[in-house]
């Protein structure tokens, strides 16, 4: 597979680096071509606006990001930077995310990539959402670390299950767009784990690596479970994340 890993971490020797050099071995020593995109080495710019657009724009009176993307992919006068991260998405069979969870989500730079790479005409479209999203059949995967345990993030625990506090991510921006996606690998609070304990963790990582093949992708209802105004059916289960039955 083609492989793109979207490194989002300032220290490149935090225990998110080591997952990335744990990724790139693992991943390359199997055949797969990895490719990175470190968004703090490449002073990417997180903030969606004016310049990415390079060329006249659609409405020049008042700026709708949604139209202006559209319109921008259409006559090719993307920014190039965002050009250069949407062409490493559609050469990748896969999407490893790799990031520290602040504050219940994404680092800026990394929410700011996607406000920007996942534009529209490129990543969504009306009707090509979920089941039909535009990323159908490409693989995603979360790894993440946390700086508090796991039992804090258990369903009962004092932050919230943690596939809840991943929902954004996994439905609305990944799922969303139509890739399948992978159980995230999540290394609790390493900053407080001795070295045993931290190496541990990249030994649990590199054996979901080796074993992503066989792996259950996480659920989400498909497109016949839901009724024309997008609401499960009556008598349908909710499985998917946060959703539940009202």
């Amino acid at each position: 597979m083609n492989i793109l890993i979207v490194y989002a971490h300032p220290e490149p020797t935090s225990f998110n680096g080591a997952l990335r050099d744990l990724a790139i071995e693992v991943l390359s020593a199997q055949g797969h071509m990895v490719e990175i995109s470190d968004l703090y080495r490449m002073n990417f710019n997180a903030v969606t606006g004016l310049g990415d657009f390079t060329g006249e724009r659609s409405d020049s009176t008042r700026l709708s990001i949604a139209r202006e993307q559209t319109h921008a992919l259409e006559t090719g006068t993307i920014a190039p930077d965002i050009a250069a991260e949407q062409a490493k998405i559609s050469r990748a069979d896969m999407l490893i995310l790799q990031f520290p969870i602040w504050w219940f989500g994404m680092p800026a730079i990394l929410k700011g990539w996607a406000d920007r790479v996942f534009a529209r005409g490129f990543a969504y479209l009306p009707g090509r959402k979920y089941d039909t999203g535009m990323f159908h059949g490409k693989l995603a995967l979360v790894s993440a670390t946390t700086g508090t345990s796991a039992e804090t993030y258990a369903p009962d625990g004092i932050d919230g299950d943690i596939l809840s506090v991943l929902w954004p991510v996994h439905n609305g921006l990944l799922r969303y767009t139509g890739f399948d996606v992978l159980p995230p690998y999540v290394a609790y609070m390493p900053g407080r784990l001795d070295q045993a304990g931290r190496a541990a963790q990249l030994d649990a990582y590199r054996e979901r690596l080796l074993t992503i093949d066989t792996t259950p992708r996480l659920f989400f209802h498909p497109a016949s479970d839901y009724a024309p105004n997008e609401r499960l059916k009556p008598g349908v289960l909710a499985r998917s994340g946060v959703q539940r039955n009202v």
